[in-house]
């Protein structure tokens, strides 16, 4: 059984297409139903804000591969000079059940969540063929920082300006100075949303605040799921997009509180296979803000943690475990 972490993921120069590429195959799994995924159940104790939750699923294709990610987050450690989130990847043959591998490193997840934004970004510049892009993200963490580095990657020359918002400052030692000339440091989050042809919450707010309404044709991807105000409804009726309505229609999630507060339903959304399978994005009008909800899904972390794992089963530096 091979062992990965945090050093052996830095040792590949992410090929985002690439990773994309997974994501979109993935897609195709759920697609063709040569997949499986149980609703992941959320452990809590003592302080409920924290949860670790099981993420279980089979993905078949080219992927082939079953296992299960053990992910727990407590937003209450980079107080503690923690990381946030802490995760476990357990890769199992899809024939055998045999484990393959255990991937130890919350990166995986942010990789993950990147590369599935990204695929939607990929379809709704194909839709809008939008020549400069003006990105938002308000929330810098490590699921902001690796947004940044795939919207960079995918978006190429198209990428324009880049407005950062966070709570606390900045670093941007990490980035060429050809990136940093594109950036502007947002005082408020209102100015990293205004102008944003593409916005993207990567936050762990406690509390939604986002109530103004977007810019006209622009592309939202509420990753971090509970930052809009119930009235954002109003502006995106038509043109919200979930990875799957089951998963992200409970735990206080904006989907949930619009379903509860403002009778959204599943019939009014489209699904992430509608992304791809449907082209749902090029058949909104052009001037209507589309929103992406994506709670995460396992069968990405799988597939994205085979891509890995066959990516490193070739530079023989990884660790054997009996």
């Amino acid at each position: 059984m091979k062992y990965l972490n945090e050093n052996h993921l830095k040792e590949i120069v992410l090929d985002w297409p690439e990773a994309v590429g997974v994501i979109t195959d993935t897609v195709g799994c759920l697609f063709t139903n040569e997949y499986a995924q149980p609703i992941k159940p959320y452990l809590r104790y003592k302080d409920m804000k924290n949860r670790i939750i099981a993420m279980p699923a089979y993905v078949g294709g080219t992927c082939n591969m079953s296992g299960i990610k053990w992910i727990a987050s407590f937003p209450d450690n980079i107080n503690k000079g923690l990381s946030r989130a802490h995760s476990v990847v357990i890769l199992n043959n899809a024939d055998t059940g045999k484990p393959e591998a255990v991937i130890n490193t919350a990166l995986l997840s942010a990789i993950r969540t990147a590369a599935v934004s990204g695929m939607v970004i990929q379809r709704f510049m194909d839709a809008r063929n939008p020549e400069k892009i003006t990105l938002g993200i308000s929330g810098f963490g490590p699921i902001g920082r690796y947004h940044l580095k795939m919207c960079v990657d995918i978006l190429g020359e198209n990428l324009a300006k880049i407005v950062l918002y966070d709570l606390k400052e900045i670093d941007l030692s990490e980035l060429s100075p050809d990136i940093i000339a594109k950036i502007q440091i947002a005082g408020s989050w209102m100015e990293a949303y205004d102008s944003a042809d593409i916005f993207i919450t990567c936050t762990v707010s406690k509390r939604p605040y986002i109530d103004r309404r977007p810019k006209s044709g622009s592309l939202h991807l509420n990753v971090s799921l509970r930052d809009y105000m119930p009235v954002a409804f109003d502006w995106f009726r038509g043109a919200i997009i979930v990875d799957n309505w089951e998963e992200v229609c409970r735990e206080q999630t904006d989907i949930e509180v619009m379903h509860k507060e403002r009778s959204l339903q599943q019939a009014d959304t489209q699904s992430i296979i509608n992304v791809v399978y449907g082209d749902c994005i090029a058949r909104y009008p052009p001037d209507v803000p589309v929103m992406f909800n994506p709670m995460g899904m396992a069968v990405f972390d799988i597939a994205i943690g085979t891509y890995f794992l066959h990516k490193l089963s070739q530079t023989n530096h990884l660790i054997e475990l009996d």
